[in-house]
This record gives C-alpha cells, structure tokens and sequence, in this order.
C-alpha cells in the first residue's frame, strides 16, 4: 500500500515517488521521542508549502502509523490541524488528501475581502487602541527582523507567523471580535506563502508593517487606513505576477 493513500495493485508496486520519500523520509529521521503531533504537523505542512507533496496527493494513516511507529492519534490530531488551516480536506469513506492552491479567482477574491476589512481595522485601531494595546504592537512590530534567505518553509516560516500575528493584532485592536474571527478563518498568509515566497518580500512587508505601525500610534485613522490600504495592494501587486505564472488560465 502507498504511504499516501489506498491504491490499485499496480500502484503499490509502483516506485515510490519523491513526495512518499520526502514524507516518510523526513519523519522518520525525528527521534521518536520527539514524534508528536506538532513534528508531524509541522513536517507535513512544509512538505505541502514547499510542493513536495502536491496537490491531490492522499495522506494513508495506516501507512504514516507503520512507517513511523507511532501511534495514530498524533497522526490524526496533525491531519486536523492541517485540515484546520485549509491544506488538506477530509473525504467521508476515503481520507485525507492535499488541497489545491489558490485558484487566481479565489486570490483576486481574498485581496478584495482583505481591502475591504484591513483599512476599516487599521483606522478603528487608531481609535480605540490604549497605551498597552500600542506596546503590544510595536512589540509584535519589532519581534521579527530577519530576512529569509531562501525560498523554501523552514526559511520563511517564521515571517510567515509574525506576518499573521502582526494582521491579526490590528484586528483585535479594532474590536470587533467578529471581523477577527472571518479574517483567522482565511488563513489567509499561510495560502499566500505557499502559492509564492521570494527574495524582497519580507523586507518590503516589514516596512509597509511599520508605516502602519506608526500611523495608529499617532492615534490617526485616515493615515492607518491609508498605510494598511497601500501595504495590501503593495502586496498583491507583489504576489500577482507570480501567481500568473502558476495559473494561466
């Protein structure tokens, strides 16, 4: 049976693919010890941002269970994490298998959701945002500096995180726990790393991240909303023509 779904006769005796061995390969060289649900989660989830397991491909338990020798409740927890952030979908009666990447409708719709719910949020910040609530942003401002230095998950992973903190903070400073919780719900960085991450994207985004920053300490929701407007669009404008690349369509 293949480590990533149930298959014919002729598929199990198939060579193994380079996405089996990356899958299989890079957990097994965990320490066994250290084979728990976030190692599992956190190695899957590379190998889906990275495209070594593509798009389609069936996720086996019972394989994932025997080549590791773990148990499946880490396994399953994992999977559902990751079903969680959008990167697989659990078929009824056939499993888990890897979600498709944004098509160029649902890119085009994500950034018209982002424009209409991020200024809105960065002004209502400038508003209502106490002392505390302005450390805590600068704070999250200042937590992450580097620039990853190469295209791949383990790299940018952490610009990844500090980049959905840094959004959802805003949110959570506008107040309105329901528009935080529609924008968590998209996942949104997350799906735009894995459709693209290259060479000048984290500095551009660091600094647009200031400029926002710096607006809602001066308490001023017309600037706020403007520099959370331009870092949007900066940003689509950023990931559109590669995503071109990757749709044609």
């Amino acid at each position: 049976m293949s480590l990533f779904g149930r298959s014919t006769v002729r598929e199990e005796r198939a060579t193994v693919t380079d996405a089996h061995v990356g899958l299989a390969g890079q957990l097994a060289r965990l320490p066994q010890r250290q084979v728990l649900s976030d190692d599992v989660y956190e190695t899957v989830k590379g190998l889906i941002m990275d495209s070594v397991v593509e798009p389609g491909t069936r996720l086996n338990i019972d394989a994932l269970t025997r080549e590791l020798g773990i148990s499946q409740t880490p396994i399953r927890e994992s999977l559902a994490r990751l079903e969680s952030d959008g990167l697989v979908i659990k078929e009824p009666l056939r499993g888990y298998r890897v979600s498709s990447r944004l098509t160029r409708e649902e890119f085009d719709d994500l950034f018209e959701y982002r424009l209409h719910i991020e200024p809105w949020a960065a002004g209502r910040a400038a508003e209502r945002a106490g002392a505390d609530d302005l450390a805590r942003l600068k704070a999250e401002m200042l937590s992450y500096t580097d620039v990853p230095d190469r295209p791949s998950y383990e790299s940018y992973r952490a610009m990844a995180a500090h980049d959905q903190r840094f959004h959802d903070l805003v949110l959570e400073l506008a107040g309105n726990e329901t528009a935080r919780l529609s924008f968590q719900r998209t996942h949104c960085h997350l799906h735009l790393f894995r459709l693209y991450y290259g060479g000048g994207i984290a500095t551009k985004a660091l600094r647009e991240h200031k400029a926002v920053v710096t607006a809602v300490r001066k308490g001023n929701p017309e600037e706020a909303a403007a520099a959370m407007r331009s870092h949007i669009e900066a940003s689509r404008a950023r990931l559109r023509p590669m995503f071109d690349k990757t749709d044609p369509s």
